[in-house]
């Protein structure tokens, strides 16, 4: 289904406003699957689930739905806790959870997704099949407009290509419906160049690829087509094949175009008024895998041990370029730095402890996963806002969620 370039624009990304943790030809899976290596101790402190355990019970009221995971150096987790049903008023006034929230819920991850696509592309990288530093038009001449050649893979993976970003997602209230509705990553990537090109005020402003990074999730929906371009399968087989299979996520997948469902057990969710449960995964790539807790740590914990990329990839996962943040860049919280690595990863320091993760979001879902380098310490967690808290709201409560999860110390007890 096409949808008019006005509304594309809207729902191109559905990851752009990711949540912003507010705290200071060869055989591919043979390849990828490397050993293991050490890596350097934790700076967090032992743990302690009692700061946590309070910011879950009692739920707040700006969220309907809450379910967050610790996991340490030892089998199973160190501490999970999950919150909800609650219904904020009628159904109409905002997302409502049916459940209850279970520590085994199913989710739909968001931007989260771009970890998974860009592991895949380093893969790629690794074997020679995509050259980091090529020019992205010369794998997709029929796509890239020729103003934007010198847009390269790398900088695509880090967020300094400079491309334009589409608007963000409508609310459902806005457009009832539109979560149901198809598009396919080549329209998305097409409307927004020409919606770009129809505006005068872009090529005023428009930085030159490689000088800032500006988080941008039409970066990832073409490394997205970059993958089925070099490998001539779909994403999904690729996604399947290089790390779904061999890390068996079980509870992890990326449904077809035309599969709205979400596996239970699951919340159910609606926002204004709307149940947006089941939605169309586009954009795939950028944002559309569903996922677990457990999984997600899971797939964290491998990538960090070098289990999916080589040593010169993977070293490239945990590399921040070193450049300015664009001024609309509002994910890095360091002024003036930037903080996205190619890898996907956003590099972030939770009250004095640097950890490694990555945001998502998708209506009626807010999620993220996050761990110190040496994986002694990892948070997975997944929350149901239900509009009706302040954007302070529900920045304060991740950050708190964070710092209580590395540190045991929560930032301020005001957002309670």
């Amino acid at each position: 289904m096409r949808v008019r370039p006005t509304t594309l624009r809207r729902l191109a990304v559905a990851g752009l406003a990711a949540t912003v943790l507010a705290i200071g030809a060869g055989a591919p899976a043979a390849t990828a699957l490397a050993p293991t290596r050490p890596h350097t101790a934790s700076t967090a402190p032992a743990f302690d689930p009692e700061p946590l355990r309070k910011l879950v019970t009692p739920l707040p009221s700006y969220h309907a739905g809450v379910l967050v995971r610790v996991d340490g150096p030892g089998r199973g987790p160190l501490w999970t806790g999950t919150a909800g049903p609650v219904t904020a008023g009628p159904v109409t006034a905002g997302p409502v959870t049916a459940g209850p929230v279970t520590a085994d819920d199913h989710f739909r991850i968001g931007s989260v997704t771009k970890v998974f696509t860009h592991t895949i592309a380093l893969q790629l990288v690794a074997e020679h099949r995509i050259g980091i530093d090529d020019p992205v038009r010369r794998h997709l001449p029929d796509l890239i407009p020729a103003d934007y050649g010198a847009v390269t893979v790398r900088q695509l993976l880090d967020h300094t290509s400079g491309l334009p970003i589409p608007a963000p997602t409508p609310a459902p209230g806005d457009e009832p419906g539109w979560w149901l509705r198809g598009v396919t990553p080549r329209d998305a990537v097409r409307d927004t160049f020409a919606l770009a090109a129809g505006d005068p005020q872009w090529d005023e402003h428009r930085p030159a690829p490689g000088t800032v990074q500006q988080y941008n999730g039409i970066n990832t929906v073409i490394i997205g087509l970059l993958v089925e371009k070099a490998t001539g399968h779909t994403f999904r087989h690729e996604l399947d094949r290089r790390i779904l299979r061999p890390l068996q996520l079980r509870d992890t997948s990326l449904p077809a175009a035309d599969d709205f469902t979400l596996p239970s057990p699951h919340t159910r969710v609606s926002v204004d008024g709307h149940d947006v449960t089941e939605q169309n995964p586009y954009p795939w790539a950028e944002g559309g895998v569903i996922s677990t807790a457990a999984d997600l740590d899971r797939f964290m914990t491998a990538l960090f041990r070098g289990r999916l990329l080589p040593p010169a990839q993977q070293k490239l996962a945990f590399s921040v370029p070193q450049v300015p943040n664009a001024p609309a860049n509002k994910n890095c919280l360091k002024a003036g730095g930037a903080c996205y690595s190619p890898g996907g990863l956003m590099r972030l320091t939770v009250n004095g402890v640097t950890v490694w993760g990555k945001t998502g979001s998708r209506p009626g879902w807010e999620n993220g996963m996050f761990a110190t380098r040496d994986l002694q310490r990892r948070l997975v967690y997944s929350f149901n806002p239900n509009g009706t808290g302040s954007g302070k709201d529900y920045g304060d409560y991740i950050t708190n969620v964070a710092g209580a999860a590395f540190t045991g110390v929560t930032v301020t007890d005001e957002t309670r």
